[in-house]
């Protein structure tokens, strides 16, 4: 079984073999909308398609589903395929946000999705820089599938799930954002009460590379039931992909994440370390 994770000279080479592949441009801006598109069009991957985080890997914010609601099983196998993508081919995401958390979750949702061939470029668009590779701006027009994802809803867990506080928790974002300290965004500040803060900036490197096996083993707290969340469900696949690198069993996500929670007066919220 290839590596989840996979380095830049290791994209290269399958570009270059011509494996049957699809590389996903996740490159997104938090505060801006358009930026990340913009990049894409600037220069991206060879034949990489971009995958916008609000429209094509969300729906539409609401107070229940938080700022990143996941799409329906319809729009997001439909656009699955208008990528052009088969459970034949294989799919690598890739951003630059300091790890992959765009790229983490794209491909969380393709394995939510059932693809069973889904990598992340570690060191994300950086690192393909920083390695001389090639660059492209032209906007490649994929010819589209036919697949029909087959989704493990088992991934998922509801705020409902994480009332009933039988799971660790696990909350992506940075400290002061856990502790309350600063909330620049969401209704409240503070966390669930019972979580446990893995900012998903502490699992890479300065080059934003993932860590060792044995750093991450260390740095991930288990137990037989986790949930991962963070403010909106993104930086939180961070997580789940690192459990993954390890070998361990997924992790759920709460997609509406803090941005969720808080959205409701009566759910409880803790502050503090």
């Amino acid at each position: 079984m290839e590596d989840i994770l996979i380095d830049a000279g290791t994209l290269a080479g399958w570009l270059a073999e011509g494996r049957d592949i699809v590389v996903l441009d996740a490159r997104a801006r938090l505060q801006d909308a358009e930026a990340g598109r913009a990049l894409w069009q600037e220069g991206h991957v060879p034949g990489a398609r971009h995958a916008d985080m609000d429209r094509e890997l969300s729906a539409p914010p609401s107070t229940q589903g938080g700022r990143h609601p996941l799409p329906s099983h319809a729009r997001f196998a439909e656009q699955l395929r208008a990528w052009g993508i088969t459970p034949q081919c294989h799919v690598v995401a890739y951003d630059d946000m300091g790890g992959a958390l765009a790229a983490a979750r794209a491909w969380w949702m393709l394995v939510w999705a059932g693809h069973p061939s889904v990598h992340v470029l570690d060191g994300g668009w950086p690192a393909w820089c920083d390695g001389g590779y090639p660059v492209e701006s032209a906007w490649p027009e994929p010819n589209p599938s036919d697949w029909q994802p087959a989704f493990d809803d088992d991934l998922i867990a509801t705020a409902e799930d994480v009332a009933r506080g039988d799971a660790l928790l696990l909350d992506a974002r940075p400290g002061e954002r856990f502790r309350g300290e600063h909330e620049p965004i969401d209704p409240a500040a503070g966390h669930i009460p019972g979580a446990r803060n893995i900012p998903a900036g502490s699992l890479v490197d300065a080059h934003a590379r993932f860590l060792s096996s044995a750093e991450l083993a260390q740095a991930l707290p288990q137990g037989e039931a986790v949930i991962s969340y963070c403010g909106s469900g993104i930086s939180a696949c961070q997580i789940i992909l690192a459990c993954a690198v390890l070998g361990r069993p997924l992790p759920r996500l709460y997609p509406g994440s803090w941005s969720a929670w808080s959205s409701d007066p009566s759910r409880p919220v803790a502050t503090g370390a």
